[in-house]
């Protein structure tokens, strides 16, 4: 019986998409034969989605999930949108939204390594294998977000398109807003926001605003012209800028205004802390 290494458990991985343990034991059955090791896991159904793995995926949902540590959202990516919409593959989204609600992992890496724990016999990476061997089409966790729950942080989430888009708002200053905190999720995902607030645009695109800006007024008195340059940089923030832009239920205030006023309603000194804007491939 040939020794099992390290690097012969890694190479069978790379070669089948297995888990490390499960590539292990199947090494250890065949007495360290790659190829007998192979028709071990194809055998047992595990390394059937092998071939799929290279396959393209650009289509998929977002998905999101809370427990009493942590709001997760989760994007899976597919090759197809009929497989999106299959009611597996939903249900897959939703469990490993709920396994990274538990804060038990920090990279898709490592949630994909755990085991999963409706059936802790397999690995949350082996449970998406067999869910592209039901399927037939790749499937790919592409990325996670936690957001830990804090006592005084509010966090609203809107999903628009079936879960092709995803939003979340982080209101800093009081539990119980949500309900305010979506409203302002459902407006990134109509208005999308490239910042949050002008101190966060980056120098180098506020300095292109501004060149185009001054080419446009050629022939202007330079007098007229830091002015006019000064009013197209704020009206660039209401366009860009989360808090500048006009409130989608009420244009008469901008999202700003709208926080501002409910911290007078509830008494509690409320900001948006950041946002997340996420879309399927994007």
């Amino acid at each position: 019986m040939g020794t099992v290494t390290a690097s012969m458990v890694k190479e069978l991985r790379e070669r089948t998409g297995v888990s490390m343990g499960k590539c292990k034991e199947a090494l250890d059955q065949a007495g360290g034969e790659m190829e007998q090791a192979i028709d071990i896991l194809r055998k047992a159904g595990m390394a059937s989605a092998v071939k799929k793995e290279g396959r393209e995926v650009n289509e998929g949902l977002i998905g999101f999930a809370e427990s009493d540590k942590a709001i997760a959202i989760v994007e899976v990516n597919s090759e197809t949108d009929f497989v999106a919409q299959n009611e597996k593959f939903k249900q897959f989204i939703k469990d490993v939204c709920t396994e990274a609600s538990l804060m038990t992992a920090s990279t898709v890496e490592e949630l994909l390594n755990l085991p999963y724990s409706k059936d802790p016999s397999i690995t949350i990476d082996q449970y998406r294998a067999l869910t592209i061997q039901s399927l037939g089409e790749n499937i790919q966790v592409r990325r996670m977000q936690i957001i830990p729950k804090k006592g005084d942080l509010s966090v609203g989430l809107y999903s628009h398109m079936g879960g092709k888009i995803v939003t979340a708002v982080l209101l800093a200053g009081a539990a119980g807003q949500e309900a305010i905190a979506r409203d302002i999720a459902m407006h990134i995902a109509a208005e999308s926001p490239d910042y949050l607030q002008p101190s966060d645009v980056p120098s180098d695109v506020k300095a292109r605003e501004e060149e185009i800006a001054k080419a446009q007024m050629q022939g202007k008195p330079a007098n007229m012209i830091d002015k006019i340059v000064e009013g197209k940089i704020k009206a660039f923030y209401d366009q860009v800028c989360l808090v500048c832009q006009k409130f989608v239920k009420n244009n008469d205030l901008t999202v700003a205004a709208v926080v501002d006023a409910e911290s007078k309603r509830c008494g509690k000194p409320l900001a948006i802390q950041s946002f997340i804007r996420w879309k399927v491939g994007g």
